[in-house]
């Protein structure tokens, strides 16, 4: 097995193009075709947990966090960066990171937070935007049948909970090959005219080169008519953050106190109580106030994430319970969830949990 396997059945859970434009998501150091002799799982990859898998004979580190995330100049070891990257480099150990890839899967970080604190009836909270695309193309009509199968089978006209979508208008289209044309209809240097399909079929960005793909190979004219545009389509299942419901409402200190044992935190930050039962939750993992006015829009009674400032806890208005429990802890869950989505596919290989707490903060 190569390094390759592992990465391509992680793209299936966080595909790349799910990541944020800031972001520096997959491969940061190795080789694709890299034998692998174990996988270790991480949130953080620092020295100690290179150690750690050169311990336990891993030479691939899934990790949550990138642990290259600016531009390198140098590699002297100055920065605990350099350090970790020349250690890994020196051991043949490849470093792979899935981040804000994994932020907006509909079953990443957030979701994982959902399961632990018991929410149900869940959605995403923003909805992820610039990731469903249009591809418009046209082909003479007995080919059409054929044609739209090929792009619904490399993943085109998909939305929601529907399946082989497209929108199709017969028309005309004319055309003049030149002396080098190859004309598949009609003959070279003379004006041709053909009914034709128009077919439009949307598609995530993911899909885009294998759609690309079949469209060239399955459309019969030598020279392929098609244009792609960005919608202004939001995809229901990616994005981040998600927004559920406890199975019974509780008291604000309750769920405060609840919290604080379901997510394993030492601290539990929050604003001013409402004086109102807790239903509905929204979480974030991370850092999360940016969305703090979307949880409020949505109707959350609470919003659980990280990394709140101090202003930023005034933006709850009396009308929202704040509960900051720390970035380690809002997702320390996530190497969990890695572990388990890599060992149902790879159950006879050693995929292991990396046992090093890599929070870098404390509490007296």
């Amino acid at each position: 097995m190569i390094v390759k396997d592992i990465t391509n059945y992680l793209e299936k859970l966080a595909p790349l193009n799910y990541a944020e434009d800031f972001d520096n998501v997959g491969l940061l150091v190795g080789n694709y075709n890299s034998e692998v002799s174990g996988v270790l799982v991480t949130l953080d990859t620092l020295e100690e947990t290179v150690d750690e898998a050169i311990a336990k004979n891993c030479n691939l580190i899934v990790s949550f966090h990138p642990i290259i995330f600016g531009g390198l100049k140098k590699l002297n070891g100055n920065s605990y960066v350099e350090r970790v990257v020349l250690k890994a480099i020196k051991n043949d150990i490849a470093i792979y990171a899935t981040h804000t890839a994994l932020d907006n899967s509909k079953n990443g970080v957030s979701a994982k937070m959902c399961e632990v604190i018991g929410l149900t009836n869940t959605k995403i909270l923003i909805p992820k935007k610039d990731i469903i695309k249009k591809l418009t193309t046209y082909v003479p009509l007995d080919k059409a049948d054929g044609l739209r199968k090929s792009l619904f089978e490399a993943g085109a006209g998909n939305i929601g909970n529907y399946d082989n979508c497209s929108f199709n208008v017969l028309g005309e289209g004319t055309y003049r090959g030149n002396e080098n044309s190859k004309p598949t209809i009609g003959k070279k240097g003379e004006n041709h005219s053909e009914k034709e399909t128009q077919i439009s079929v949307i598609f995530e960005t993911k899909n885009e080169s294998s759609i690309l793909k079949a469209l060239q190979e399955n459309h019969p004219y030598e020279e392929v008519a098609y244009e792609i545009v960005t919608t202004e389509n939001v995809h229901q299942d990616i994005g981040m953050g998600m927004i559920g419901e406890l199975s019974s409402e509780m008291d604000e200190k309750d769920f405060l106190l609840y919290l604080k044992r379901t997510m394993k935190t030492d601290c539990v930050r929050h604003s001013n109580l409402i004086h109102k039962k807790i239903k509905k939750v929204a979480v974030l993992g991370g850092s999360g106030s940016f969305a703090i006015s979307t949880a409020k829009r949505a109707g959350a009674d609470a919003y659980v994430s990280a990394d709140f400032k101090y202003h930023e806890f005034f933006k709850a208005e009396n009308s929202i319970l704040l509960a900051d429990i720390g970035h380690y802890e809002s997702e320390q869950f996530t190497k969990n969830l890695l572990v388990d989505y890599l060992t149902k596919k790879f159950s006879n290989f050693a995929i292991i949990l990396s046992e090093k707490s890599t929070n870098p903060i404390y509490y007296i």
